[in-house]
């Protein structure tokens, strides 16, 4: 078995399972900010995050973007899984958040295994749920939170999945991910730190 295999807990009970993942997936490295999914394109492949993370955006008609939700080590697009298993073009957008090995599974594997192996079936209606929650969280926050909120919170979750207090990211970055403009985020962030919630530094932010 390969040192490199996937090592997924949704997947212990079957190690053929992590085989056949590691023998038909192609895996591929990426930096901070590459695009690894577009919207519009055609999805032959479905990734799995080995290490590092990704984040999903998805782009409004006026070129604003907002953050959908975060892919993290061990998880998958459900996104790509829904949209490669009826051949239908991306409606989402993944960048990488920090470097991240990823496994690109083709798409026909994607429905051998779920005919084959009911470990996988579970794993996907698990992410499905999980997805199914955060963008309640993003429709909620939207309709009830004010701007400030939703700043601090998205500021929180990066600590949180990043393991880090100071955040290397620049406010145009920000306010795309909150669908809003970057003059408003600079200036909520400059109330932030005038109540010495968080410092700022050129491109960076630290919370306090």
């Amino acid at each position: 078995m390969n040192n490199e295999l996937i090592n997924f807990s949704a997947f212990q009970s079957s190690p053929e399972l992590r085989e056949k993942l590691y023998e038909h997936s192609v895996i591929r490295t990426f930096s901070e900010g590459d695009v690894i999914l577009q919207e519009n394109a055609n999805i032959y492949a479905i990734p799995i995050v080995v290490k590092g993370s990704i984040r999903v955006m998805r782009t409004e008609e006026d070129g604003r973007e907002i953050l959908l939700y975060y892919i993290r080590a061990g998880e998958s697009c459900i996104m790509s899984f829904l949209g490669g298993m009826h051949q239908e073009s991306s409606k989402i957008k993944a960048v990488v958040e920090e470097e991240a090995e990823i496994y690109f599974l083709p798409v026909d594997k994607v429905n051998l295994f779920i005919k084959e192996y009911p470990e996988w079936l579970d794993y996907i209606f698990r992410l499905y749920h999980k997805r199914f929650e955060e963008l309640l969280e993003v429709v909620n926050a939207v309709a009830f939170k004010k701007t400030d909120e939703r700043l601090l919170q998205l500021l929180r979750k990066k600590s949180e999945l990043t393991g880090a207090a100071t955040l290397r990211i620049t406010h145009e970055q920000l306010a795309n991910e909150l669908g809003t403009v970057r003059v408003v985020v600079s200036r909520l962030l400059k109330q932030l730190e005038d109540a010495g919630v968080v410092t700022l530094g050129r491109n960076k932010i630290t919370l306090m």
